[in-house]
C-alpha cells in the first residue's frame, strides 16, 4: 500500500505515462483505449497538481511565478465572467493549464529530481514507438494497403501520407519530435551524465530516416516549418556559443546565417517535391506488382484446369497518390478561421471570452466559421487562441512570462564566461522550443489543447527550466558592457585564453 501511495505521488512517473498516452492518442488503432486511459490520467494529474503545491509550494517557488499566477487568475476570471453552458469544458481546460504549469514546467521545484534521466527515458520510448509506427506505415503504403473506416484514414488521408496516425499533421509533428529526440540521444555528454547505455546508432539512424521520409510525404507545412526552424536555431546556437570577438566576425556570422536560412528553406521544399514525386512513382509500381500477383492467382487457370496463356500488362492502382494537398490554398483554409478570431476578440478584448466559448460564440454571435467538428473547432493558431481566450491582459502576462524565460535560457547558452555549447541537450531543447513558436502560428498548439503536441512543449519547457536552475551561477555571467567593448575595441576585449567547456567538468 505504501508503494502504491508513493507511485501515485510520483510526478515523474505521471509525466512519462501521460506523455506516452497522448502520443498513443494520435495513433489510429490505439486512440480509443488511449483516450479512456487519458481520463484517469487527467484525474491523477489534477491530484498531483494540488499535492505538489502543498508539498513543494510550486506556484510560489517556480521561476517567473508571478506572471504565471497572474495568468491563471485572469484565466479563471474570464471563465467566471463568461459563464455559459460550456463552463465544464472551460474548467477542464483550466485544470489542463494548471497541470502544464505545475507538473510539467514546475518540475524544477521538485527536490532531488534527476531531469536528465527522465528526458532520456521519454526520448528513448518515443524513438522506439515512432520508429515502429513509421516502418509499419511505410510498408503498408508500399503494398497499397489502405482503407477508410469512420474517422480512420489508414495510410492515405486526402492524398497525403498519414501512416497509422489519425491525421497527417500528427504524423508530421511526431516525426520532427522524434528527430529532435534522436539528436538529443546522439549527444555523448548527455548520455554520459545520465549513466545509461547509449542508444544503438542503427536504431537512431532508422528512426531519423523513416521520420524524415514521413515528414516529407505527409505534406504538413506547419511541421516543415517546425523542422526547418529547429535546424536553423540550432545552427544559431552553435555559431554564437562563443560570442564573436570582432565586429567583422559578427557580420560574417550574421551573413552566413541569412544564407543558411535561405538555403534550408529552398532545399527542403525542393527535396520534398522530389521525394513526393519519386515516392509516388515507387508506390505506383509496387502497387501494380501487388495487384498483378493477386490477379494471377485467380486468372492463371483455364476452365479445364490447365495453365492459361496470357499476355497482360500490370494493372495500375485504382487511384494514384501524389502526397500533396488537395486544397491548393497555402493557408489550407486557416485565413477564414483567423478572420473569425478577430471578431471573437472584439466581443471581449480586455478579459477574453474563455476558451470554452470560442465555438459557442462563433455560432451564436458571428458567422459560424467555427463548429463542433474536427477541422473547425479551433483557430489553428496558438497565439490567437490565447488572445481570444484571455484577452489582452492574459496575452500580455503570458508573453512577459515567455520573454523572460527565453532571456534566461539565452543567458545560460550565450552569456557565460565559459562556453556552454557541448554535447549536452540544452541547445536541442532551446532549438525545439524556439521553433515551436513558429509552429504555433499554424496549428493547435501552445496551451489550449490536451494533446501530445502541447504537452511535449511544456515538457521541454520543464527540462529547460531545470537547466536554468542548475547553471545560473551569478559569478559566471559575461557583462553586457564587456561584449560591447569587444565589438567596439577588439584588442581590449580580446581574451587571453581560449574558452573552456564547463559542461565537461560539472
Amino acid at each position: 500500500m505504501t508503494t502504491l501511495k508513493e507511485k501515485t505521488r510520483d510526478s515523474s512517473l505521471f509525466r512519462k505515462i501521460y506523455t506516452i498516452d497522448l502520443l498513443f492518442c494520435t495513433i489510429s488503432f490505439l486512440q480509443i483505449a488511449a483516450y479512456v486511459l487519458l481520463v484517469l490520467l487527467f484525474i491523477w494529474g489534477v491530484y498531483l497538481t494540488f499535492y505538489n503545491q502543498k508539498k513543494n509550494k510550486t506556484i510560489f517557488t517556480f521561476s517567473f511565478g508571478i506572471w504565471i499566477n497572474a495568468f491563471l487568475i485572469i484565466s479563471l476570471l474570464s471563465i467566471l465572467i463568461n459563464l455559459s453552458v460550456t463552463f465544464f469544458y472551460s474548467l477542464v481546460m483550466f485544470l489542463h493549464i494548471a497541470i502544464c504549469f505545475v507538473i510539467f514546467y514546475g518540475m524544477h521545484t521538485e527536490p532531488g529530481f534527476n531531469f536528465r534521466l527522465e528526458l532520456y527515458q521519454i526520448a528513448t520510448t518515443v524513438v522506439y514507438i515512432v520508429t515502429a509506427a513509421n516502418i509499419i506505415g511505410i510498408f503498408c503504403l508500399l503494398i497499397d494497403f489502405r482503407f477508410e473506416w469512420y474517422w480512420i484514414k489508414f495510410t492515405i488521408y486526402e492524398n497525403r501520407f498519414t501512416g497509422i496516425y489519425v491525421n497527417p499533421n500528427n504524423l508530421g509533428f511526431t516525426s520532427v519530435a522524434a528527430l529532435a529526440f534522436c539528436h538529443i540521444l546522439y549527444k555523448k555528454s548527455f548520455i554520459d551524465r545520465v549513466k545509461k547505455p547509449a542508444i544503438n546508432k542503427i536504431l537512431l539512424a532508422l528512426c531519423g530516416l523513416t521520420s524524415l521520409f514521413s515528414l516529407l510525404l505527409c505534406d504538413s507545412n506547419a511541421a516543415i516549418v517546425l523542422g526547418i526552424a529547429y535546424v536553423f536555431v540550432y545552427i544559431v546556437c552553435r555559431f554564437f556559443a562563443n560570442p564573436p570577438t570582432t565586429r567583422k566576425k559578427l557580420v560574417v556570422k550574421l551573413g552566413s546565417l541569412i544564407l543558411i536560412g535561405v538555403f534550408l528553406v529552398g532545399a527542403t521544399l525542393f527535396i520534398r517535391t522530389i521525394c513526393q514525386a519519386g515516392f509516388s512513382v515507387v508506390v505506383s509500381k509496387t502497387t501494380s506488382i501487388v495487384s498483378l500477383l493477386n490477379d494471377s492467382t485467380q486468372n492463371n487457370l483455364a476452365p479445364d484446369g490447365t495453365q492459361k496463356q496470357q499476355n497482360q500488362k500490370p494493372t495500375e492502382p485504382s487511384s494514384s497518390v501524389t502526397f500533396s494537398h488537395k486544397n491548393k490554398n497555402i493557408d489550407s483554409g486557416r485565413t477564414k478561421l483567423w478572420k473569425e478570431s478577430l471578431d471573437l476578440f472584439k466581443l471581449s478584448p480586455v478579459i477574453g471570452i474563455s476558451n470554452g466559448n470560442i465555438v459557442l460564440y462563433s455560432q451564436e454571435y458571428l458567422n459560424g466559421a467555427l463548429s463542433y467538428s474536427y477541422h473547425h473547432n479551433d483557430l489553428h493558431n496558438g497565439f490567437l487562441t490565447l488572445l481570444v481566450s484571455t484577452g489582452v491582459i492574459g496575452f500580455l502576462l503570458f508573453a512577459i512570462f515567455g520573454l523572460r524565460f527565453i532571456i534566461s535560457v539565452s543567458r545560460v547558452l550565450f552569456m557565460r564566461k565559459n562556453s556552454f555549447y557541448s554535447d549536452d541537450a540544452l541547445p536541442c531543447i532551446f532549438s525545439f522550443l524556439f521553433a515551436y513558436l513558429f509552429y504555433a502560428v499554424f496549428e493547435k498548439a501552445l496551451l489550449y489543447d490536451i494533446s501530445f503536441t502541447v504537452i511535449l512543449f511544456w515538457l521541454m519547457m520543464g527540462y529547460a527550466s531545470c537547466y536554468i536552475k542548475k547553471y545560473k551561477h551569478h559569478d559566471d555571467w559575461l557583462n553586457i558592457k564587456d561584449l560591447i567593448a569587444k565589438y567596439s575595441n577588439p584588442q581590449k576585449g580580446k581574451k587571453t585564453s581560449e574558452p573552456t567547456d564547463i559542461t565537461g567538468r560539472q
